[in-house]
């Protein structure tokens, strides 16, 4: 118990006097490290002031760069957008002239091949592969050809809108972005120490996979205005060609129904000569139905034929009085009697006279044979005459009634 009521120890003078010049030592210390702290902190604090200032105000101007730049883009992309969607609306009119035109071909086509059918119709000789039929082929060919080559610029013209379309969408999504970011970009360059819906965004100083390089930003819309260019230089070229195509088919179609109808009239005029000369041969007596001519020699030699065969026939009947009377007499002169039976002058001339009618009327006999042989002859000819006539007129009919009445709707236009 008398341990722990001990007094402390006590120190000595010279152990104090150290102990409060050791104590002044230390206050003096600490001040000036917290004076050297307190400098060093106000050096740091405009130092740091001034980075912020310099690389927010950094910031700021690659802000106003940047929307320079997307301006500058979505100018672009937007001028090749206002020139591919005109583009493609003219392409869009060509379009419908290659329809209308390939469709204008189909009535020429069907036409032509009408006619070559009729043509079939024709009979006999005049069933001939003629001038007419040489061009009438050749036209259903150049028809065919054109609505073929129509066609497949159609189909190229079709891909060329599809492309153009292609192109107009990705320019579009292009420009969607762009203006999306222009505005974030706004809204940024808006933003102020002051501005009071500023806040702490620790996550979004991470940068994740989806971002591209500067570099990648800028090939990507320059890819799209290359493609729009190509696609618009592609779809003046391709314009161009239809322009060709429709001036150079249009003609070629003209020119081919030209010749068809040229053809077609020589043919009808040769048809109509051939059929005035056997109309003339066959000597028809309707002379209203021939061709007016001035003075229509008229030749009827059947009509002839047939007096000459009457007058023939005639002539035959007429020798049988002369014979029935000259055998009549001889048959009396063999009755005479006894010497009076004499061969005498009368009973030779007799004799004589029937030889002589029978001779002649042999000879009138056989020309009479002769004679309705070529009247038989004539009608077959007269026949033949006016069949081949009638093909004549069958053709004509087919020809000039049929297919070139049916070919003056036949218009090729210039689309």
């Amino acid at each position: 118990m008398a341990r722990v009521l001990q007094a402390p120890p006590k120190f000595l003078p010279a152990e104090w006097d150290i102990a409060n010049k050791m104590q002044c030592a230390s206050s003096e210390s600490q001040k000036s490290r917290s004076e050297r702290t307190i400098a060093e902190s106000q050096r740091l604090l405009d130092e740091i002031e001034k980075t912020t200032q310099k690389t927010q105000s950094d910031v700021n101007k690659k802000i106003e760069q940047r929307q320079e730049e997307i301006k500058f883009w979505r100018q672009e992309l937007d001028n090749k957008l206002e020139q591919i969607v005109h583009e493609t609306e003219v392409l869009l009119t060509f379009k419908t002239r290659l329809e209308k035109s390939l469709e204008s071909c189909k009535e020429p086509l069907v036409i032509a091949q009408k006619c070559l059918l009729n043509r079939q119709r024709r009979a006999g000789i005049d069933l001939v592969h003629d001038e007419v039929e040489q061009e009438l082929v050749k036209e259903a060919e150049v028809l065919q050809g054109v609505i073929a080559l129509l066609g497949r610029t159609l189909e190229q013209t079709n891909e060329q809108i599809r492309l153009n379309r292609s192109t107009k969408y990705n320019l579009e999504m292009d420009l969607k972005d762009k203006f999306t970011a222009l505005m974030i970009d706004d809204y940024c360059a808006s933003l102020t120490n002051n501005t009071p819906d500023i806040r702490y965004a620790d996550n979004a100083v991470k940068i994740e996979g989806n971002f591209v390089s500067p570099e990648d930003w800028i090939d990507f819309s320059n890819i799209n205005v290359e493609k729009a260019d190509k696609q618009r230089n592609n779809s003046l070229a391709l314009r161009a060609l239809i322009d060709g195509i429709l001036s150079q088919t249009a003609n070629d179609m003209r020119k081919q129904c030209e010749m068809v109808n040229v053809a077609f009239r020589n043919r009808v005029m040769e048809v109509k000569d051939a059929k005035h000369k056997l109309e003339t041969l066959l000597a028809m007596r309707q002379c209203a139905a021939l061709p007016s001519v001035g003075f229509v020699k008229v030749m009827n030699e059947t009509a002839s034929q047939e007096k000459n065969i009457a007058a023939l026939r005639k002539a035959i009947a007429d020798k049988e009085g002369p014979v029935k009377v000259a055998q009549t007499r001889l048959e009396a002169r063999n009755h005479r009697p006894n010497v009076e039976l004499c061969y005498d002058t009368v009973q030779y001339r007799l004799i004589s006279e029937v030889q002589e009618i029978t001779k002649n009327v042999q000879r009138l006999k056989d020309t009479l044979a002769q004679a309705e042989t070529e009247l038989k002859g004539l009608r077959r000819q007269q026949l033949s005459l006016e069949e081949e006539i009638q093909l004549k007129e069958n053709t004509l009919y087919i020809d000039e009634v049929l297919c070139m009445q049916m070919r003056e709707s036949v218009y090729i236009n210039n689309f």
